[in-house]
């Protein structure tokens, strides 16, 4: 059984899509961009808020205009991020369980931190030992330093925890910190994608989740 599973947030224990779409298409509209799909933004996150607007704003945006943007996003995404975000179906029971049986849980994201903060208190009010969300001082996943940091805090060896996500980028992140690779079919990649970047252990439900966490 695993000492501790690390999870990420957005697609993984949270639907987050629908916030991300229309806080990211009400900024780009007040600054007279086109706004996107929401199969198009599925795409384009996962690698945190400031890569999301260098793909949304495009590569010919002057620096200047694109950190206004993120700066504005930041504050739309702060009054909105909770208006349609929703756990996943089972997992708020799921992670009790893993609690009840000892397992150590902990939430690391490449959001930014004061939102993986709020919807986490929200969500799942005092049940994560540590979270962790994009700061300065932490470089984002894949890098690491984020999983160290919230099995430090749980006292806990990387080779005593596995790692649960639903993106290339959880492949990558499992990959580095040396933490067992479970990867979520019900988040913001299909499984087609998910096997082409590498991804070995798919899983398809809660309870499979638990299963595995648990054997």
């Amino acid at each position: 059984m695993a000492r501790a599973a690390v999870f990420d947030m957005d697609g993984t224990i949270l639907d987050t899509l629908d916030d991300l779409q229309l806080s990211l298409n009400r900024t780009l509209q007040e600054f007279g961009r086109e706004p996107y799909s929401l199969a198009e933004v599925r795409a384009m996150v996962g690698n945190g808020v400031p890569r999301l607007i260098e793909l949304a704003v495009g590569e010919t945006c002057p620096d200047e205009e694109r950190a206004r943007v993120l700066a504005r996003f930041k504050e739309v995404y702060g009054d909105h991020c909770n208006d349609h975000t929703r756990p996943y179906p089972g997992i708020v029971a799921m992670v009790a369980r893993l609690r009840e049986q000892g397992v150590r849980v902990a939430v690391v994201s490449n959001k930014v931190d004061f939102a993986v903060r709020e919807l986490a208190d929200l969500h799942f009010p005092g049940v994560f030992d540590a979270v962790l969300g994009q700061r300065d001082d932490i470089p984002r996943k894949p890098d690491p330093t984020m999983v160290f940091r919230a099995l430090e805090t749980l006292g806990v060896a990387p080779e005593d925890a596995c790692y649960v996500g639903d993106s290339e980028v959880d492949v990558l992140t499992a990959a580095n910190s040396g933490l067992e690779p479970l990867i979520v079919t019900w988040g913001f990649r299909s499984r087609e994608s998910l096997i082409e970047n590498g991804a070995t252990v798919l899983v398809d439900t809660p309870e499979e989740l638990e299963a595995l966490i648990l054997a």
